[in-house]
């Protein structure tokens, strides 16, 4: 692998800015039982939420750490996943001159976030299977190339990324690469936070909106290389994660036996709606997912859509994506749901 330094990556305004220091960043200490805040000129009258929150969320990385085997200071947490991948645009990566590379089809805000940021997508397509090209990506590398996503589970194929692939990008691109892992809860492979700390050029996302049932409260997870780390907490706003997402988030982290039912139970849901897809003569191909979502090639996509959305059901029509042509994608839902969907499927298949 190339030597890796971070300094090389860092812009030049994000190493020389001091960040905004709050109240809160000022005063730390966690005996505060009998002490009187006079400092952030907040309404003094106690609701439960007239504080700032926490704008290092300590509480949440603590649980977060343990549970992921990784050190509170190689985690960021965001509103949303989005701000995470947002961040690491504005921390390295200079408008009109830098670039990234993404693999469609993929998730979409990658292409968003760039042209939000003024930044290049150069956009590498899978292969058929809906694997990463690696010689085509490393060949459209050069030394303006910052980052490199990879969503593994892919979003919205459902596979995950080979094990090869993934690691000789690791070790042959000396910029970030960038493993989404949104859906690695439904997924029997490994998760690459075990290379953390192997990689210095490896960060990991994840969130709480799908395996943890949290969508609602938006709460993103970085978790990268301590240096990493302190770049993206110099650039984040202050207070990005309000006080409501800390507390829910704490409450259901803490619920692990739930949480691991209700994954259990999303599994054995989508091998059963795989089983019944095989028989519905509209699907001409079910594609292996490690997700919480299942695409299918169909005859008609539009045509399928409407008449889903004729009966009640809302599923994502995917037919305007490289390689996804008259694909759709289904998310899994509860056994009733499920039930009814089959039924429909059958109807209209008739």
């Amino acid at each position: 692998m190339n030597v890796f330094n971070i300094n090389n990556l860092v812009r030049e305004n994000v190493k020389s800015m001091k960040p905004y220091s709050s109240a809160r960043d000022e005063f730390e200490d966690f005996d505060t039982a009998d002490m009187i805040f006079l400092d952030a000129n907040e309404n003094p009258f106690q609701n439960g939420v007239n504080r700032y929150p926490d704008p290092q969320q300590c509480s949440v990385k603590v649980v977060l750490a343990k549970q992921k085997n990784v050190n509170t200071n190689q985690i960021l947490l965001g509103n949303g996943s989005d701000e995470v991948l947002d961040l690491l645009f504005r921390a390295f990566c200079e408008p009109k001159i830098d670039n990234i590379i993404s693999l469609p089809p993929t998730y979409g805000m990658y292409g968003v976030l760039s042209n939000l940021n003024n930044i290049e997508n150069r956009e590498v397509l899978l292969s058929t299977d809906f694997q990463p090209q690696v010689e085509k990506i490393l060949d459209a590398v050069d030394e303006n190339t910052k980052i490199i996503f990879l969503c593994s589970p892919n979003n919205p194929t459902g596979n995950s990324f080979t094990t090869e692939s993934v690691t000789t990008l690791l070790e042959k691109f000396n910029g970030f690469i960038v493993i989404d892992e949104a859906y690695i809860d439904f997924s029997d492979k490994a998760s690459w936070l075990e290379k953390l700390n192997q990689y210095p050029n490896l960060i990991v996302t994840q969130t709480l909106s799908k395996a943890y049932g949290l969508a609602g409260i938006r709460l993103g997870i970085c978790y990268a290389s301590a240096e990493v780390i302190a770049v993206l907490n110099k650039i984040k706003p202050p207070y990005n994660v309000n006080e409501l997402t800390q507390l829910r988030a704490l409450e259901r982290l803490s619920d692990t036996d739930k949480i691991k039912s209700e994954i259990a139970s999303i599994i054995a849901q989508r091998e059963e709606l795989l089983k019944v897809l095989v028989d519905v003569k509209f699907v001409k191909k079910i594609y292996p997912t490690e997700a919480n979502f299942i695409l299918i090639k169909v005859d008609d996509a539009n045509k399928r859509y409407d008449e889903l959305i004729a009966k009640g059901i809302v599923i994502r029509n995917r037919t305007t994506q490289p390689l996804c042509e008259n694909t759709l994608r289904l998310t899994i839902g509860t056994k009733e749901e499920n039930k009814k969907l089959i039924e429909a499927l059958k109807k209209i298949g008739n």
